[in-house]
């Protein structure tokens, strides 16, 4: 077991390792409780190391068995073992191989890292820390060593053995039950990039041409009977294939890519290179079991998983501190095919509403960071929205600086330069600045930098003279470890909007402003905008074009304007959310709504324009959520207050607009077959929009057709939102039809996933009692990760009221799960205690008792090192 206590790790004591790692050779003999392992580490000491360094390897909690260096057995005296370390104080020579064997046990492996059992069969996980588990070995992402694994066990227990690589080799063990296989990766790669699996599993294939006609096996693993529901996980590898040789020019590199479904799984899915393990929820899917939303998560994290072969793998991160080096670099190169084979506005609009539920809410909390840490105590706990999403954001407003043409020059600089190697964020940069030329010095303040910085902005038109002058003022807030910050360059995309709803000309001084964007690099800057014929309303951040928060002096009418005419989509979506926004903030903070009469209009002509799709109008049209509420509010937030105000605006519009959406909703009816398509989902999307409104009031005729929906649906997407819509209202349609759901697919864990999550955002009192009680059934396990996610985590993270209960029972249930899962998981306890990054947002009677909370767990004694590192900053 790891130090419960780890020192803190920082950016500034980074040295080169002592010893490389030029091959490893691995033999897995696998058994249920004592696997053996044997490593074979080709080790030389680096030129650039420390001279005359110890040989130190990482370990965790590892049972050794023997030691030789170049076949000869080690005595105890030459060297020192502990279960967390060994160490050859004495190396024998400059380059020798040290042959270490260990036990290991599979099945009591709860904390799911390293190599452990899921259904059954044989998994590992090693990013960031888990091949430690395994084996000794210097365990950090600049040892990169060329791989070849040979995997042993029974027959019967595990048909199918894997590894990463090319299959060089396979076939019986002579006189036993068992079977081998052989598995060669030829690219140097870190130990965290390390996988194997073994197991009972079903296969389906299918093989991809690249484009200098190389022809690649395609394998995707599945549990016996779950095969029908992988195609369109198979489906979006091969788009994603075909879209990063046209976007980015990169071809995969082996003769095989295989992806492996596990129902236990602390993520979402891993980059191990030509063997990626994902959690089961982003591969299997049918029209009867998977939303639209699962869907777009499949697509998405299968490019994801997938693009990290270039963003990750032939280039990886020479150590943690740059995790945003491969993770923000990926989720962009991900969320532009998501966009390519999409809609690229609903897509941005998506992207970004997430962004500011998950990363603004964490930059402003005592959890903030910036994109690239300067310290850290436990790398578990970095792998965090401000990595991923603001590092994929960071990476957008290169492209946005630089140009297309720019920005291409840029990447392929950095895969030239760096391909086989463990590169920096100076590294990824300079790429940029050498291809273009552009000093990007006060850029890099982005990945250095923690918050999410304030754009204030102002206009005053001169009729006279026919120009329009910008009064742009920029501060990023004090966060922990960082009281001052320098300004930033921002990137600020916009268009001057003219009476007639058209952009008119934006020139500085009669120069054209090149592809809509000004630089902001100062505290207060001005932009005087000439050759105007009338007063225009600015449409400011186009595209969100910069992740920031903007504030302006537009006017509710200004909104209105835009919300109807702006030419840019992200823009009119923002102001309508922008005019729903500040009604719920009046509302929270007085117990009274403003007037609704300018977000009814708004809304009516987003209903009635036959030119938007439907997915752009249901997400223009679904009202903020409460966290977003609550987020802006900043501090003394009432979740209560939050609540009533959006339930009174839901119901202000489904009243006012109810003759729109009982249109809307027969519209957007299916025409044919249920079809995972882009335009279908939106129409789906639209509709079920639609429903919620009019169900708001929950009269007889709402309930009915909530129900009937429920009953009659041909897919998940439109049956869980009717379930969702009668969830919310406490009749007994909402109890006979979650039972219904229930009886229909008890057998299904990914569903029975969904049904906890409904039942766990019923915001009512009684709905913890509920959740205690349906942590009793037989379907739910705290062993598992998704079922915690499901019914805890969806409770912690979408049920504000409930979870900040008055009487702090919410604060306590939720710390008391994370002290019983801390010594099975500690990755997921972590987690889940991170839900209360927020609390010092709260009103006082709350915030005390989410103080106590967390104190209680702060002084709990032995926890992991991940949960004391949350505990900790939380509190400050």
């Amino acid at each position: 077991m790891r130090d419960a206590e780890p020192k803190a790790i920082h950016l500034s004591d980074y040295r080169p390792p002592a010893w490389l790692v030029d091959k490893v050779d691995l033999d897995f003999s696998l058994h249920p409780s004592q696997t053996r392992v044997t490593s074979k580490l080709s080790l030389r000491r680096n030129p650039a190391g420390a001279l005359g360094a110890p040989v130190v390897l990482d370990g965790d909690g590892l049972t050794l068995v023997r030691l030789a260096i170049d076949g000869k057995p080690m005595a105890g005296p030459s060297f020192e073992a502990t279960p967390d370390r060994l160490t050859l104080a004495h190396p024998p020579a400059d380059a020798f191989v040290l042959e270490i064997e260990t036990l290991v046990d599979p099945t009591a492996n709860t904390q799911l890292m390293g190599l452990y059992r899921t259904s059954s069969n044989y998994c590992t996980q090693c990013e960031p820390e888990g091949f430690r588990r395994i084996t000794y070995y210097p365990d950090r992402p600049d040892v990169l060593s060329v791989f070849t694994t040979r995997v042993e066990a029974d027959e019967a227990e595990s048909p199918v053995l894997l590894g990463n690589g090319n299959l060089v080799e396979s076939g019986k063990v002579d006189g036993t039950s068992r079977h081998y296989a052989v598995w060669h990766d030829p690219w140097p790669k870190p130990s965290y990039l390390f996988a194997l699996v073994g197991g009972r599993l079903a296969k389906i294939s299918d093989s991809f041409l690249t484009r200098s006609g190389r022809e690649v096996e395609l394998g995707i693993y599945v549990e016996h009977g779950k095969e029908a529901r992988a195609g369109y996980a198979m489906d979006a590898l091969k788009r994603s294939m075909r879209w990063d040789e046209e976007a980015f020019g990169r071809e995969y590199d082996l003769d095989v890519f295989n992806i492996v479904a596990v129902s236990d799984f602390n993520m979402g899915a891993m980059e191990n290179k030509g063997l990626n393990v994902f959690n089961d929820k982003y591969v299997l899917a049918t029209p009867e079991t998977a939303t639209d939303a699962d869907y777009s998560g499949i697509e998405g994290v299968i490019a994801h998983e997938y693009f990290h072969n270039w963003t990750g793998n032939r280039i990886t991160c020479r150590d943690w501190f740059q995790l945003c080096l491969k993770e923000g670099l990926t989720v962009f190169r991900d969320q532009e095919f998501s966009s390519d084979e999409r809609s690229r506005p609903v897509k941005r609009i998506a992207d970004v509403r997430a962004l500011k539920a998950a990363q603004f809410t964490e930059d402003q909390g005592p959890l903030a960071h910036p994109v690239r840490p300067e310290t850290y105590r436990e790398i578990n706990n970095f792998y965090t929205a401000t990595v991923y999403e603001k590092g994929a954001e960071v990476v957008r407003m290169l492209k946005t600086l630089l140009g297309e043409a720019g920005f291409r020059a840029g990447m392929d600089l950095y895969f030239e330069r760096h391909d086989g190697e463990a590169a920096t964020i100076e590294d990824f940069v300079a790429s940029f600045a050498d291809a273009t030329g552009r000093d990007l010095s006060q850029f890099a303040l982005w990945y250095a930098q923690s918050g999410t910085p304030v754009l204030t902005v102002s206009g005053a038109w001169d009729a006279e003279a026919g120009t329009y002058r910008l009064d742009v003022a920029q501060e990023v807030p004090p966060t922990p470890g960082q009281p001052t910050k320098k300004p930033m360059l921002i990137p600020l995309a916009l268009g001057l909007v003219g009476p007639d709803g058209r952009d008119q000309p934006l020139a500085l001084g009669n120069v054209p402003v090149e592809n809509g964007v000004v630089e902001v690099s100062e505290a207060r800057q001005s932009f005087l905008f000439t050759g105007l014929d009338a007063r225009p309303v600015p449409s400011l951040n186009r595209g969100f074009s910069a992740p920031v928060n903007l504030v302006s002096d537009l006017t509710e009418a200004d909104r209105v304007f835009l919300a109807a005419h702006d030419a840019d989509p992200f823009n009119r979506f923002d102001a309508i959310q922008r005019i729903a926004l500040e009604m719920l903030k009046t509302g929270a903070r007085t117990g009274s709504l403003p007037a609704t009469e300018a977000l009814v209009t708004a809304a009516r002509a987003i209903l009635a324009d036959t030119t938007l799709d439907a997915a752009f109008k249901a997400q223009a049209l679904a009202l903020p959520g409460e966290g977003e509420v609550a987020r802006e509010l900043a501090k003394d937030v009432d979740p209560d207050a939050v609540f009533a105000a959006r339930k009174t605006l839901r119901l202000a519009m489904g009243t006012a607009l109810e003759g729109a959406f009982a249109t809307t909703y027969s519209a957007m009816a299916a025409t044919g077959p249920f079809s995972p398509d882009a335009s279908s989902a939106g129409r789906r999307a639209l509709r079920n929009l639609s429903l919620d409104f009019l169900a708001v009031t929950g009269s007889a005729e709402g309930i009915a057709r909530a129900k009937a929906q429920f009953e009659a649906a041909d897919n998940m997407t439109d049956r869980i939102t009717a379930l969702a819509v009668l969830t919310q209202h406490e009749v007994p349609e909402r109890e006979a039809a979650l039972q219904a759901f229930y009886d229909r697919f008890e057998r299904d864990a990914l569903v029975i996933d969904k049904w906890f999550t409904l039942q766990a955002q019923i915001a009512a009192p009684g709905t913890l009692d509920r959740i205690k009680d349906l942590m009793l059934h037989p379907a739910f396990s705290l062993g598992n990760p998704n079922r915690v996610r499901s019914l805890v985590g969806a409770f912690a993270a979408t049920n504000p009221t409930q979870f900040n209960r008055a009487d702090g029972a919410g604060h306590e249930f939720v710390t008391d799960v994370v002290l019983t899962l801390d010594g099975k998981n500690p990755q997921v306890a972590a987690r889940l205690l991170a839900s209360f990054k927020t609390f010092r947002q709260l009103e006082p009677v709350r915030r005390a008792s989410a103080e106590r909370a967390l104190r209680k767990v702060a002084e709990t004694p032995g926890l992991s090192p991940d949960v004391a590192d949350i505990a900790t900053r939380a509190l400050g």
